[in-house]
């Protein structure tokens, strides 16, 4: 059974909900590992009034038994500890029907007009409910499931800042970091950021934007180490593991750009400088001497880091309002303001380690599934065993 996820939940209703089917039992899963996930989203400067009010905590409805899994689907519930100042006006009874003003100003840049459309609503709040970057929370949660999953077979994820708005880390100077130095030191950053002096200038940036009333966006990386060679297929458009990729990370609220590698800087150089030649290391091994491809040839992981790196936009919401329309009364006026963030690239990042989680995830236990993680590690281990006279003895 192929390995999928359904999310339900409004921004201020009660809870997000999340069902995870397709999980092999014997995973060891606690309730700490999976809200440890959701503190790194919640961080990061520029974030808003939100993260104040919610300290985000996931419960498991169904499918753990005793830190276990059982093979069964994983529910999960993460409460909206605002939905109290909201009891009326996103009450699920009739009895509360226009308890609040309706929204008509819809925000450029966001759902709300074409949703309101789409779905024939004269109320943008119906939208906006649901589009909403909250939902990212139950992501986040079930991205730790399928972490979880990848870590017991020493895979390891992670991610980094690159830029804020035009404020970019000093990639030269940090060129000879390995990822897990880069995503370590990301974590102790309120930016997310590797680079102290960009760190810095990032968040006095955000503090020039608050002032103005507006946002900023940026770029992050999400990478992923110890993935088997082989992961997706070359065989058919839908199974290439680049393209669900990119899929699940455009999914993300405000994600504009996903690039592999090199990506779009690869289209200016030469292709003798954007292959990857291979070699043979010190084991016997083949190897690759660069890691242009970003661990992924012709839609499948080549075992080399996989690297991936996301555009984020400015968030829609703005202080200062920008031109709408009230679809109401048809008069021009301000957008409606709702509570927001500045910048949320720290997060977004986050959210990226969490839908790569998910697809690798995915992936994985297309090619060495099982219906129990004993199951799968069998799998793997004759897998791993069948490729050594191709890859070389170290995989013996």
């Amino acid at each position: 059974m192929p390995l999928r996820f359904l999310t339900a939940g409004e921004s201020h209703g009660k809870a997000l909900v999340g069902i995870i089917e397709g999980l092999p039992s014997g995973l060891g899963l606690e309730t700490s590992y999976i809200d440890a996930q959701l503190r790194r989203r919640q961080g990061g400067y520029g974030r808003g009034g939100r993260m104040k009010i919610e300290s985000d905590r996931a419960e498991m409805l169904s499918g753990v038994r005793w830190g276990k899994t059982l093979g069964s689907p994983l529910a999960l519930m993460i409460e909206n500890r605002d939905f109290k100042n909201w009891n009326d006006g996103m009450s699920a009874s009739s009895e509360h029907l226009d308890s609040i003003d309706p929204v008509t100003r819809p925000r450029p840049g966001h759902a709300d007009l074409s949703g309101a459309m789409k779905y024939a609503h004269s109320d943008v709040r119906n939208i906006l409910e649901r589009s909403s970057a909250r939902e990212t929370a139950m992501r986040v949660a079930v991205g730790a499931v399928c972490r979880r999953l990848l870590a017991e077979f020493d895979v390891s994820i992670g991610s980094y800042v690159i830029s804020v708005g035009d404020i970019c880390i000093d990639e030269k100077e940090l060129k000879d970091e390995t990822h897990r130095e880069l995503f370590s030191q990301a974590e102790d950053s309120e930016m997310r950021c590797p680079d102290p002096k960009a760190t810095q200038r990032m968040k006095a940036e955000i503090d020039k934007a608050t002032k103005e009333g507006n946002s900023l966006g940026g770029v992050f990386s999400v990478y992923a180490e110890g993935l088997p060679p082989g992961l997706g297929s070359h065989v058919h458009w839908d199974r290439r593991l680049d393209g669900l990729l990119a899929q699940a990370l455009m999914s993300i609220q405000a994600i504009k750009g996903v690039e592999a590698g090199l990506g779009f800087e690869a289209a200016h150089k030469p292709g003798s400088e954007v292959m990857d030649e291979l070699t043979l290391d010190a084991g016997g091994r083949v190897s690759r001497i660069t890691n242009n491809a970003g661990g992924l040839e012709g839609g499948m992981t080549n075992g080399m880091p996989l690297v991936m790196r996301v555009a984020m936009k400015p968030i829609p919401t703005l202080r200062r309002p920008l031109r709408s329309v009230d679809i109401a009364t048809g008069e021009v006026v301000e957008a409606a303001y709702e509570r927001s963030d500045v910048c949320a690239v720290p997060a977004a990042a986050v959210i990226g380690e969490a839908m790569v989680s998910y697809v690798l995830a995915g992936a994985f236990l297309e090619k060495f599934g099982g219906d129990s993680i004993m199951e799968v590690r069998r799998n793997l281990m004759s897998y791993l065993d069948s490729i050594r006279d191709i890859n070389g003895p170290a995989n013996a």
